[in-house]
């Protein structure tokens, strides 16, 4: 078998006729000599006989010429002068994948790139063209199978490479390529059908059917640029590189001989331009093998450690190694270098990272590797190298380089009081995991030695768990171990960075921001060199967590997610505020806020990555949907990069109230002016402050009380400094504080109501406003703030709304009956201005008596409650620090601008709370 594929697979040094006949074998032990690198070739093995049996009507003439040829070529050799090969700084070696060289127009550019190499020296290794590889694979499989549609498999591969020629070369070069395609897949369609007989392919069969698309696409690259006038020579890099097979996925290279045998190529080829096929090598008995994973990537760097290159370019579809997966983190950013350990680990965690085995060449002489976009060569790439030193910044993301994740693990944990200080039981654990061939990606053990927790792929677990349960029945059925425990769906988050090593403050700060997500560690773990600090979460927490981490160290410091509930007059006035300051807040304040969706009763507005809020209201009329809470909720919260999430409600609809509960338990933080929630049912409210204190989730409402005003946060701040509240009192309404304000000399109640109503104090309906109940939800809000466990009903609620004009059908009809009882309100202002004193409405909650009430009452005129004007709010807190003289809060309490304004400043805090600075 060695002997065959050997032959074959160098059958482009062979003579080669026009009309290339099927090839024939035989199974006489023959010993073939190689036309440039001399090396002789072993034997048949009897494997080999047996398959060849099928095919033994050789052509013996054809294989005599290619003795005698092979003889000549020995004599000839004797009288070439040995050429030196230079090393050093003078190369530098190139890898297009086969994305780069996937058609004719591509390969062109690559020809032009390597010609624009101002190097003195290039090597250029190349993969088979896109998909070349897979159909050579197909190949073997089908006709393993016995699948005779690998005929016409292989005429496919024929046809793609035949036609690509065609466009690129054309005479002596045109006619030299096709001649050798013809004969090479004459040969593997030999070989093929012997595979077809056998129903079998070896492993050295496979290696060598699927090494030839590398052969042609460097064949094809090398004629395209000698078309261009320079001088090129190709590398069939199985003539050089020799490998140690170590296991069915892995191979260790022999530098010394690899070396050896490239300095004895270059001495026969010598050029300032080489193509080198990448993935294939040969053994030490010239038998062709493969690099494996990545090989091509692999190739490239033994060949950049061969020649001590100055570096090596690895060229491929993306702008270079993101900070994280960008298919789930949008706002990824390609990192400009990273260390050789750093590229280890990402690869590990399941970055798009070259191999680690790809690094370990180029590591012994510090060759630095470039990872670039053939598609965007204005990129400037990635730089992987021994230790960046172009970092400028000492910021938390100099130390973090990257996040990367693996998915579809289970956790198993081992736990018991006998495992403590018991020699060998960690050995016995991972003997056990290691009988059944499982993989373990993470281990965590505690200091007390009590349990050991390491996670597996989820689909090997079963194996796992069932081995450790067999291995330690004894130990199991004595107590000395408690369980054998499976934690299934997780995944494992990994930060990456060398800098992290002895650096204060990124596992608080990783930590932190995975907290303030909202999303439970299930495991941790860190090795002593602190390149990297793995996390285990529930697999639907992962991207989650992947998007908190990285918009903690990489996008602005706090970045939120916003989706606006109403956009009405107030929402709509948030939105143009946060429009205005949102440039301000993202460059000062390091605060990204972008709104996620928009939707009010009928319709909503979406977007990915955050609206244009200069033309929100176009774009709503435009690309509007249907209303559906539960998806716009969904949207706003998972279907992004942002893992901070907030629910703005501006409405004061007790059904957008009911939802607050849900939200929060889903770890979406809410702000509200809608005071339905906390004046609701008693019990509900608990529920939903419990909730709240639990979790990093955070539920804002400052507006509720008195829009802009700073009152709820003064109450919080006197009881968490430790003052006691004896009473709170206030004008609560802006609207009744302007009717009052107002109801002065011949004035009547009816005129300044119709007058409030005229300048858009009140509600559509100003009985709202009249009825007091909107007063008597903020005073409940305040009570149970102060701690008190009141119910609505508990608040007695004095109603400026006549009895008989309660039921009106109308608010046309109540403002045209409502001149009928100005009496009896005239009287009682008289009354007050004749005693000195004006009439105010008022809410007051009686701490040291445990109730409250809404009423008008009267109050003197040096009273602070008789001094406002407009629609200002006035509230006063006696406390036993503010005893003789209350702490007073006052201002604008009514008004889109100032509630919005107040909506802002809770999004605000919750940016602070969430990271951003002070």
């Amino acid at each position: 078998m060695a002997s065959l594929s050997y032959v074959l697979s160098h059958s482009s040094h062979l003579p080669s006729p026009q009309t290339a006949p099927p090839i024939e074998f035989n199974p006489k032990p023959i010993i073939y000599s190689h036309s440039k690198c001399r090396q002789p070739i072993s034997l048949f093995r009897s494997k080999l006989h047996r398959m060849a049996l099928v095919c033994q009507r050789a052509r013996r003439g054809t294989q005599r010429k290619q003795i005698c040829a092979s003889i000549a070529d020995v004599s000839v050799e004797k009288s070439i002068e040995n050429v030196q090969l230079p090393k050093g700084d003078v190369w530098s070696v190139h890898k297009f994948g086969g994305t780069c060289v996937g058609s004719s127009e591509r390969i062109s550019n690559v020809a032009q790139i390597i010609v624009n190499d101002d190097s003195e020296r290039k090597l250029v290794v190349v993969s088979a063209m896109a998909k070349v590889t897979d159909m050579m694979y197909d190949l073997i499989n089908k006709a393993q199978s016995r699948d005779e549609s690998y005929v016409s498999a292989l005429d496919a591969v024929l046809e793609k490479h035949k036609s690509t020629a065609h466009d690129l070369l054309d005479g002596d070069e045109l006619a030299s390529f096709l001649s050798q395609l013809h004969h090479d897949i004459n040969n593997l369609k030999a070989m093929l059908r012997a595979i077809y007989i056998a129903g079998h392919a070896m492993e050295s069969f496979t290696d060598f059917v699927v090494g030839h698309g590398e052969l042609w696409s460097a064949s094809m690259l090398s004629a395209v640029i000698r078309k261009r006038g320079l001088d090129c020579k190709w590398m069939d890099t199985r003539e050089v590189l020799i490998v140690n097979p170590t296991s069915s996925n892995q191979v260790d290279p022999d530098f010394l001989e690899s070396e050896r045998r490239l300095e004895q190529w270059y001495s026969k080829n010598s050029s300032k331009i080489i193509i080198a096929t990448g993935f294939i090598a040969s053994t030490h008995e010239n038998i062709p093998t493969t690099l494996k994973r990545d090989g091509s990537d692999f190739s490239a760097a033994i060949m950049g450690a061969l020649l001590t290159s100055r570096q090596v370019t690895i060229w491929t579809d993306v702008d270079g190694v993101y900070s994280a997966d960008p298919r789930k983190v949008k706002e990824a950013v390609v990192l400009k270098t990273l260390s050789y350990q750093e590229a280890w680990e990402m690869s590990y965690f399941g970055a798009n990272v070259l191999h680690p085995r790809t690094i370990i060449p180029v590591m012994r002489y510090d060759i630095p590797i470039i990872i670039r976009n053939i598609f965007n060569l204005s990129a400037p790439g990635t730089k992987i190298c021994r230790q960046p030193v172009d970092e400028e910044s000492e910021s938390l993301v100099s130390f973090v380089k990257g996040f990367a994740t693996i998915d579809n693990v289970a956790l198993v944990n081992v736990e018991g009081t006998g495992m403590a200080g018991v020699p060998g039981t960690a050995n016995a654990i991972f003997g056990a995991v290691k009988d059944v061939g499982a993989n373990v990606v993470m281990i965590s053990q505690a200091s007390s030695e009590h349990s050991v927790c390491f996670a597996v792929p989820e689909k090997e677990v079963k194996a796992v768990a069932e081995a450790l349960k067999s291995r330690f029945r004894q130990a199991l059925e004595a107590g000395r171990l408690s369980q054998v425990a499976v934690i299934p769906n997780c995944s494992i988050l990994a930060a990456v960075g060398q800098r992290m090593a002895s650096t204060p403050g990124v596992s608080a700060t990783l930590f932190n921001a995975l907290a303030k997500a909202n999303i439970n560690i299930r495991a941790i773990a860190q090795g002593c060199t602190e390149y990297n600090i793995t996390v285990v979460v529930r697999r639907e927490d992962c991207i989650k967590a992947l998007r908190a981490v990285h918009s903690r160290f990489y996008l602005s410091r706090t970045t939120i997610a916003m989706g606006i509930i109403g956009p009405g007059l107030i929402g709509s006035t948030l939105l143009e505020q946060i429009k205005d300051q949102a440039s301000v807040l993202k460059e000062d304040f390091n605060i990204d806020l972008r709104v996620m969706g928009i939707i009010s009763s009928r319709t909503m507005l979406l977007c990915d990555e955050g609206l244009d809020l200069s033309n929100w209201r176009e774009l709503q009329k435009e690309r509007g949907e249907v209303a559906d809470m539960e998806r716009f909720v969904q949207h706003v919260h998972q279907n992004h990069f942002i893992p901070n999430t907030v629910l703005v409600d501006c409405t004061a609809n007790p059904d957008i109230a009911s939802y607050y509960y849900n939200w929060l338990r889903r770890g979406i933080h809410v702000i509200t002016p809608n005071k339905r929630a906390n004046s609701g049912p008693l019990d509900q409210y608990l529920k939903l402050r419990a909730l709240q204190r639990q979790s990093y989730t955070h539920y804002f409402y400052e507006a509720t009380v008195g829009a802009g005003l700073p009152i709820i946060s003064t109450l919080r701040v006197l009881l968490e400094t430790g003052d006691k509240i004896l009473r709170i009192e206030g004008i609560f309404s802006g609207t009744l504080s302007y009717i009052f304000n107002n109801f002065t000399g011949d004035k009547s109640f009816s005129d300044i109501v119709s007058e409030a109503k005229q300048a858009g104090y009140t509600e559509p309906d100003p009985r709202d406003d009249l009825s007091g109940t909107d007063v008597a939800r903020k005073v409940i809000i305040l009570a149970r703030e102060s701690g008190l466990k009141l119910e609505l009903a508990d608040i007695p609620v004095e109603n400026l709304v006549p009895e008989p004009l309660r039921a009106s059908a109308s608010a046309e009809e109540f403002m045209q009956q409502l001149p009928q009882f100005d009496a009896d309100l005239t009287r009682k202002r008289q009354e007050a201005e004749n005693a000195g004193e004006v009439l105010r409405y008022v809410g007051v909650v009686d701490v040291e008596n445990q109730k409250g009430f809404v009423e008008m009452q009267r109050y003197k005129d040096d009273h602070p409650f008789a001094q406002l004007s407009g629609s200002d709010n006035i509230i006063a807190f006696t406390t036993t620090r503010y005893r003789k003289q209350p702490l007073i809060v006052r201002g604008p309490g009514a008004g889109a601008q100032v509630t919005a304004g107040g909506i802002f400043s809770d999004i605000l805090r919750l940016a602070s709370y969430l990271g951003a600075p002070s």
